[in-house]
């Protein structure tokens, strides 16, 4: 599987490039899947429903699943983070692509997503880590960059870069233990 992390601040337009990407690697006939960091507490249930039932009953793990779909919910007894290689490790092998959101501080290849009009500084000085930078406004880079930078607004183009470079993204939990 080749994995990329998308990196930024908030309101840089991830969440948007990742939602867009998927459709774009999907009509070449690629598996794509998501990891996505969440800060706060969430819930993917509603109140009432059985999981949620059992979740709130005490059990340490939901597995609910049907003809179509899968969904695994746990609940950690202590506040625990997981690295990005742990949940990596729980998702289905016959994955062409994963497609990080977040997770900013990892060691995973990644591409910034940046936006002038953010007002955040840029992470790419910083961070060997990044591979690329899609951005709406080029010109407005804080610093040059050797690296590829892409159209933030054009995500047929950010796929068809992510697959002409997809041996440099290819995943092995040995390579980053």
């Amino acid at each position: 599987m080749k994995v990329i992390g998308f990196a930024g601040f908030s309101g840089s337009g991830k969440t948007t490039l990742v939602e867009r990407l998927i459709p774009a690697l999907k009509e070449r006939g690629l598996r794509v899947s998501v990891v996505k960091h969440a800060h706060h507490n969430f819930d993917i249930d509603r109140p009432g429903k059985d999981t949620w039932r059992h979740r709130q009953a005490g059990a340490f793990e939901v597995v609910v699943a049907s003809e179509r779909r899968l969904a695994l919910m746990r609940e950690f007894e202590q506040p625990t983070r997981l690295t990005v290689h742990q949940l990596l490790a729980e998702l289905y092998d016959g994955v062409d692509w994963v497609l990080v959101e977040g997770y900013k501080e990892s060691n995973l290849l990644k591409m910034e997503v940046w936006r002038a009009e953010a007002g955040h500084p840029a992470l790419y000085p910083n961070d060997p880590f990044i591979t690329a930078i899609a951005t709406d406004d080029p010109l407005r880079l804080p610093e040059p960059t050797g690296r590829p930078v892409l159209e933030l607004n054009d995500p047929r183009a950010v796929a068809q870069w992510l697959v002409d470079n997809h041996d440099r993204f290819h995943y092995t939990p040995e390579r980053y233990a």
